[in-house]
């Protein structure tokens, strides 16, 4: 069975593949939907600006159409005003007015009628072919400004009913003055409302599209759909009429409507000779309508790559994890030759070729962090002679026992230790000065006598080590690997010759006293 640095190596190495096949779907479908989100962003981009063109450039066409319309009726209210300030309101003018009124009317199909009032609101001639008896229009409200305005400018009024027929008509209306300038009465030409509705509704607009015909100060005058309640009703508070026409003559913006709540692209546009301001409009919901239908294709299109990606992506991890569960046992078996090539096949410790390969690595190291690095060469005494009283196997047992006790006084993972030949251990001590490397030189020699394995043919009738010790401080000289093994390999043969069973030196040496090695 394999050991945890195995199982580290294994694991270590084997998502890379399945990371990198996730990861490269997850690109492909995320690259997809950014795509599609870039293209449905730009679409809707696009028909909102299509949206705010269609509707400016309604706007405009209505606005030169309810300017045509009002100049027509203020061209004959012009000439009417004229004619009677000049020619006065004799009978034979009157019946020559009339003639010319109903001519006038019969040929402008906006023209409701006309009507020409004196200064107290008398009807003096009209359009019709009868006037109503002791009709009276001193109390609508362009009679009232023109008797308490002066100047000839033609003023529009809000929508009333006629007292003729009791249709909705637009007054549009003109002082008349007498020869001292005073107020002598009105000329009045009303637009029939349904001319406007009918023109309106030749328009294709989409179900909740809206056409407005609206006095400057915002009151409603026509509107598509046509319902009688909104007429007359203002739109002051709306973002048009408050916020942008003060600013602007023309615009547009995306807005509730303050009549029926409904989200629509407003676009406006005010006369430019008229107190009148037309919006044409048209729904969000039918602005985007194609582009949501197009929204929900490319979604399900989406859906579909992505369920495909998915079941590809699933084959394709099953067919990495079944290459994966075959490379894992090579490399299982790779890393298990591997690790057997750096240990002792009897006591589990590095071997040679492990030390081979890390001495050199902390030799280097502490020469970069200017630290000491320690050695202790240990030798298990006599060990000739318990193999020959004991046997091989014994010998065997013996080694491996005290080469797990060696290993449990190092406490530290960088600290390697070695089965350096025969019953010759090895330990390397990064970091470690005098006072450290011969506190654990002692532990060591405390531990294997505390093993109490039997020796009758060493001093005690234990087993027992001896150590060397040696410590390189970089500075001291550039020593080659060797030349450490060979310092505490001599402090080894010190410590045997002055009895075994002891280290040498026998006492911590301060750090500044540190020798060269030999």
């Amino acid at each position: 069975m394999l050991d945890n640095l195995q199982q580290r190596i294994i694991l270590k190495a084997r998502p890379s593949a399945q990371r990198l096949a996730i990861g490269f779907m997850a690109l492909v479908l995320l690259s997809l939907l950014g795509l599609d989100t870039w293209q449905s962003w730009t679409a809707r981009t696009q028909a909102l600006h299509v949206a705010r063109t269609d509707t400016a450039n309604l706007a405009r066409s209505l606005a030169q159409q309810a300017q045509s319309t009002v100049q027509e009726a203020d061209v004959v209210l012009a000439d009417l005003s004229e004619r009677v300030q000049a020619d006065g309101t004799s009978p034979a003018q009157l019946k020559r007015l009339r003639r010319l009124m109903q001519a006038r009317t019969h040929d402008l199909p906006q023209l409701h009628g006309l009507f020409i009032y004196d200064k107290d609101g008398r009807w003096l001639v009209t359009s019709n072919d009868v006037d109503p008896a002791g009709a009276n229009n001193a109390d609508r409200e362009y009679f009232q400004y023109h008797r308490f305005n002066r100047g000839d400018a033609v003023h529009i009024g809000p929508v009333i009913r006629s007292r003729t027929n009791n249709q909705l008509v637009i007054p549009v209306s003109r002082r008349i003055d007498g020869p001292d300038g005073a107020f002598a009465g009105v000329a009045l030409a009303t637009l029939d409302l349904e001319f406007f509705n009918r023109f309106y509704q030749s328009f294709d607009l989409d179900r909740q599209g809206v056409i407005v015909l609206a006095l400057a100060n915002g009151t409603v005058l026509a509107r598509r759909p046509f319902e009688e309640h909104i007429i007359g009703t203002s739109l002051a508070r709306g973002q048009v009429f408050s916020d942008m026409l003060p600013n602007q003559p023309s615009g547009s913006s995306m807005m509730p409507s303050i009549i029926d709540g409904v989200a629509r692209l407003f676009s406006y546009q005010a006369l430019d000779k008229y107190p009148l301001v037309v919006e044409a409009a048209q729904s969000r919901d039918a602005i985007y309508a194609t582009w949501h239908a197009n929204l929900l294709r490319s979604a399900a299109f989406i859906l579909v790559v992505g369920a495909a990606l998915s079941v590809f992506g699933v084959l394709l991890i099953r067919q990495i994890r079944h290459g994966q569960r075959t490379e894992a046992k090579l490399r299982n078996a790779h890393a298990a030759l591997e690790i057997l090539a750096m240990q002792d096949a009897l006591t589990g410790l590095a071997n040679r070729r492990q030390l081979d390969a890390a001495l050199p690595h902390e030799i280097g190291r502490a020469r970069r962090s200017g630290k000491p690095l320690g050695l202790i060469m240990l030798d298990v005494d006599h060990f000739k002679r318990f193999n020959d009283l004991y046997g091989h196997p014994a010998g065997d047992q013996c080694l491996t026992a005290v080469g797990r006790t060696v290993l449990d006084c190092v406490g530290r993972s960088s600290d390697l230790v070695v089965r350096y030949g025969g019953e010759e251990l090895l330990v390397v001590l990064p970091e470690s000065d005098w006072p450290g490397t011969w506190q654990v030189a002692e532990r060591i020699l405390d531990a294997v006598r505390g093993l109490l394995i039997a020796h009758a043919g060493n001093d005690g009738g234990v087993v027992t080590v001896s150590a060397g010790l040696h410590v390189w401080t970089p500075g001291n000289g550039d020593p080659h690997p060797q030349d450490l093994i060979q310092a505490a390999d001599q402090a080894l043969y010190t410590a045997k010759s002055l009895g075994r069973n002891r280290l040498h030196p026998t006492q911590p040496r301060r750090q500044v006293r540190v020798e060269a090695p030999v």
